[in-house]
């Protein structure tokens, strides 16, 4: 493959996966610029050091990418949430409310109302219930659900055996069921 063909093929991979991406990060950030900046640094880090890798490599290669710049910004938020707990408490300051960019998506020309504010009512559920997974539950269920990587890709994203991913898949299949028991699929 030449360099332009190959080129051509990351651009298309990388257009590809940057919506889903953004997802996984802000569900895990909760912050827009964070999960953009998460997103791009993965990107970025793939071009740099993987281009020359197969096409077939490219999927789990990016993924463990950004799951291990989201374990690392996670780390990063930790220690400084220690240090601003006592600021804030010091300066009397609140964080407000983020904009969600998967509220301001544009919905499917000619879909119906009802169905979408039930559609609308689903996804914010879901993305609640997603938050309150634990981690690698989290991680476990969006690489599985939404990016359908195998177990095996999602064992070598995660850092972690194939069983490993299984229980985590299964667990948190089986609290979402649980907890969103009254929403239509």
């Amino acid at each position: 493959m030449s360099s332009t063909d190959r080129s051509q093929a990351l651009d298309l991979f990388l257009s590809g996966v940057e919506r889903r991406a953004f997802c996984i990060a802000h569900i895990t950030t909760r912050d827009r610029d964070e999960a953009l900046d998460l997103v791009q640094d993965a990107m970025l880090k793939l071009v740099q050091n993987y281009r020359s890798r197969g096409e077939a490599e490219w999927k789990p290669l990016f993924y463990r990418i950004l799951q291990r710049r989201i374990q690392d910004w996670r780390r990063r938020t930790w220690v400084r949430n220690r240090w601003r707990v006592w600021y804030d408490k010091a300066t009397g300051e609140d964080e407000g409310e983020r904009e969600d960019p998967i509220e301001r998506a544009a919905d499917p020309a000619g879909a119906n109302p009802a169905d979408q504010v039930s559609n609308k009512r689903g996804v914010k559920a879901l993305q609640g219930e997603l938050q309150k997974l634990p981690f690698r539950q989290r991680q476990a269920f969006l690489l599985r659900a939404w990016e359908d990587l195998s177990v095996d890709e999602t064992a070598r994203t995660m850092g972690c055996s194939t069983g490993s991913v299984k229980t985590h898949y299964s667990r948190a299949v089986h609290v979402l069921r649980e907890r969103l028991k009254g929403y239509k699929p």
